[in-house]
């Protein structure tokens, strides 16, 4: 397993998370040793999505997207959900602070709808990646080689399909985070 001690991960999340694809790749990363912020463009807790419903747990912010910067990170994890990323990709905070990972060519993992962002954020173009299904026509439109693959690895985009594939996902984005800035990464 890799060692990600002194390695910083912000997770970029709002109400309407899919609960499993952000309590999963935190657990991956904490496990693995990293420090992981969960941000957000809402203060105090924001609720999640399990099972059809709103979950009847709370996740804590640990900063919200006004207090940080990529700078604060060494890498970047985006859960998915239907509600989540349709919120972030309209706030041009979050939408700013997902393009900059690119910039500074460091991993950046999106799972399930999540890549909804990465198409706001302009950043698809080129690029090899996977998504839900049912975006897979937004990914296209946005410039991106889509597949349908359990896990795609393009230069630090670390992307999935949906909860089944969380496995390989969270694998994956340990060793992006692992392996560190992708000198070929672009926005």
């Amino acid at each position: 397993m890799e060692n990600l001690n002194k390695k910083t991960v912000a997770i970029l999340a709002t109400n309407g998370f899919e609960e499993s694809e952000l309590r999963e790749p935190k657990r991956a990363l904490e496990k693995a040793g990293a420090d992981v912020h969960i941000v957000s463009i809402d203060g105090g807790e924001i609720r999640g999505w399990s099972d059809g419903n709103w979950s009847t747990e709370t996740i804590k912010v640990d900063k919200q997207i006004d207090e940080v910067t990529q700078s604060d990170y060494n890498a970047l994890m985006l859960p998915g959900g239907v509600i989540n990323p349709d919120l972030l990709r309209r706030d041009a905070k979050a939408v700013n602070f997902v393009k900059s990972f690119f910039e500074k060519r460091k991993p950046v993992g999106a799972i399930c709808h999540a890549p909804w962002l990465l198409a706001e954020a302009d950043v698809l173009r080129g690029r090899k990646v996977t998504s839900f299904n049912s975006i897979k026509t937004d990914i296209k439109n946005a410039g991106a080689y889509w597949v349908d693959e359990e896990v795609v690895v393009d230069e630090g985009l670390v992307t999935s399909r949906s909860p089944k594939d969380l496995p390989a996902f969270c694998d994956k984005l340990v060793e992006e985070v692992y392996e560190g800035k992708h000198e070929m990464q672009t926005a």
